[in-house]
């Protein structure tokens, strides 16, 4: 997985730097054209210049009416923000969109995996925008801005899932909806706080190679830290990922009062399985009281945006309220 996430007074000043930049990118083609009724049939729809998450600056519609979305972070911010994609990618890991967005993408045509689109499918659904996460593949990007120039790197390695949704709203000209968003967030994180008990939780993907646990800044970790909840002192550092994967012997590393759980393929599933039933796991602490909790991997492994971190956020609360 990608790296992610910036914290806590970073974040204000980015947010504010690009509400700044967005107002000032936000002008249009047609700001001193007539009303639309008087512009002759031919006239160019109105467009906009932003810097994507590179700093590149990209002219878009200005209204973008047919939108594409590489991942899954992408897609999750498009739907919080009132927006239906015409072409979606499958879900991290999967081979199909994410479970938890599934009621609100049938029917959307799927133009390819993660950030592994097939240029032919996204030709099929005409976009005007599109929006590319953390592609980092020069050759495809180029191949994209083919189909459209207005293709957008949403997302950079030091981004939290808060700024990156903030850059999508910016590309979708809804800024003032997406701050809506994260305001209704931080609500019901504090609503949250008050119904939940003080813990340590463990914050782990099981892998076929073994568990690897979430760094501190990773999206998961952001809405536990959002909570108040600490973490096991082995879990204790600021970083953007997971950890290597852990042998046996270093289980321990991922205990704590409480232990997240989750896989995100079928093997990782079976190497969890196999592993419940040996002497190290049944004497980690979260386990002897009945504290592991089984989460989605599809959603708190991700890079985050509104949706997930809504999930993210029950599912703390269902384990942890009082």
């Amino acid at each position: 997985m990608s790296p992610l996430r910036r914290v806590g007074g970073l974040f204000a000043a980015a947010l504010a730097a690009m509400t700044v930049a967005a107002c000032g990118t936000s002008s249009t083609d047609s700001s001193a054209a007539p009303a639309a009724a008087s512009q002759p049939a031919s006239a160019a729809p109105a467009t906009r210049e932003v810097k994507d998450a590179t700093g590149t600056l990209i002219k878009i519609p200005a209204e973008p009416k047919r939108v594409v979305t590489l991942t899954q972070e992408d897609l999750d911010a498009a739907l919080a923000l009132g927006v239906t994609p015409v072409g979606i990618t499958n879900g991290q890991g999967l081979d199909k969109p994410p479970a938890y967005l599934a009621d609100k993408v049938q029917g959307i045509p799927v133009v390819g995996d993660l950030l592994q689109p097939v240029i032919d499918k996204v030709v099929e659904v005409k976009p005007d925008l599109i929006l590319a996460g953390d592609m980092q593949d020069k050759q495809i990007l180029d191949q994209l801005r083919t189909i459209t120039p207005a293709t957008l790197v949403t997302m950079a390695p030091t981004d939290d899932w808060k700024l990156s949704f903030m850059g999508v709203g910016n590309a979708l000209n809804k800024l003032d909806r997406a701050k809506k968003v994260l305001a209704d967030y931080d609500a019901e994180v504090t609503e949250a706080k008050a119904r939940i008990k003080p813990a340590e939780v463990s914050i782990v993907r099981w892998n076929p190679q073994g568990p690897s646990w979430m760094e501190k800044r990773q999206f998961a970790s952001f809405v536990a830290t959002d909570l108040g909840l600490t973490r096991p002192k082995a879990q204790d550092k600021d970083g953007t990922a997971h950890s290597m994967p852990l042998s046996l012997e270093a289980l321990s590393d991922i205990d704590g009062e409480w232990l997240f759980l989750s896989t995100l393929t079928a093997d990782g599933e079976k190497a969890l399985t196999e592993v419940k039933q040996t002497p190290a796991f049944k004497e980690l602490k979260a386990v002897k009281d009945d504290h592991v909790v089984s989460v989605d991997g599809s959603v708190w492994s991700t890079r985050g945006a509104p949706l997930a971190a809504q999930v993210v956020l029950d599912d703390l609360v269902k384990a942890l309220a009082g």
